[in-house]
């Protein structure tokens, strides 16, 4: 048993028996990690809160890390980061439902990753603070294939068409998986832009879904039991 402390970001809660939670977190540290937190369903004053353990929340914690078992314990906690806008905003609470579902589908390691760590946390702040986020999502998934390691191959792209099993350009456009025309347009105005220039980025309503069915497509592609998130009805009616 080793006691550490990280900086963890909420992945998930499940609720385990009438007072635990089950807590999914991406820890600075650690990688992906998984939790039991008893009793904290239970109405106590001190100790650890279960709104600590709200979707993609930013934590310090001190835990116990078990080396024989997958379930860890959390010793102290607190909120790193605390977002102003997120929980109060319908439209950023969607988004926040949907990319925690998305993560806990595609982080798999249990070993540290520092860079995708930072983009998590950057991104987030960087949602909280903004107001145009319409396309935060867009492009907040297409950047976190680099940390997945199926990142678009750029240097060919002004071929016609994009192989999405291959993660290139190409100009067999009838191919399976491959896409072209207005797809392949709307695609790729997403390719080489940060989230500032997301705001001067246009999408219409009905692009919009389009670009995110195609990149949701590129990771069940990519990712071994991937599975479509629950929560994209939600989204795509909250920007309809």
């Amino acid at each position: 048993m080793a006691t550490i402390s990280t900086k963890a970001i909420v992945l998930s809660a499940i609720k385990y028996s009438d007072t635990s939670l089950i807590v999914k977190c991406f820890t600075e540290q650690e990688g992906l990690k998984t939790y039991m937190v008893r009793g904290v369903l239970k109405a106590k004053k001190g100790g650890i809160k279960a709104a600590y353990f709200q979707p993609l929340n930013q934590l310090q914690i001190v835990a116990n890390h078990n080396t024989k078992n997958h379930l860890h314990s959390i010793k102290e906690v607190q909120i790193l980061n605390p977002y102003k806008s997120i929980y109060q905003d319908i439209v950023k609470q969607s988004v926040v439902l949907f990319l925690s579902e998305v993560l806990s589908y595609s982080i798999q390691e249990e070993e540290k990753n520092t860079q995708l760590y930072n983009y998590l946390e950057t991104a987030f702040i960087w949602l909280d603070t903004h107001d145009k986020i319409a396309n935060f999502h867009l492009l907040f998934l297409l950047n976190f294939t680099r940390y997945l390691g199926f990142y678009p191959d750029v240097s060919e792209a002004t071929k016609n068409g994009f192989n999405l099993l291959d993660g290139s350009f190409t100009n067999f456009t009838s191919e399976k998986n491959v896409i072209s025309g207005n797809d392949f347009y709307q695609f790729k105005k997403l390719l080489g832009i940060n989230f500032d220039g997301i705001e001067n980025t246009s999408f219409g309503k009905n692009e919009r879904q389009l670009v995110l069915q195609i990149i949701i497509r590129y990771f069940e592609l990519h990712l071994d039991g991937f599975r479509k998130p629950k929560s994209l009805q939600v989204l795509e009616t909250v920007f309809s």
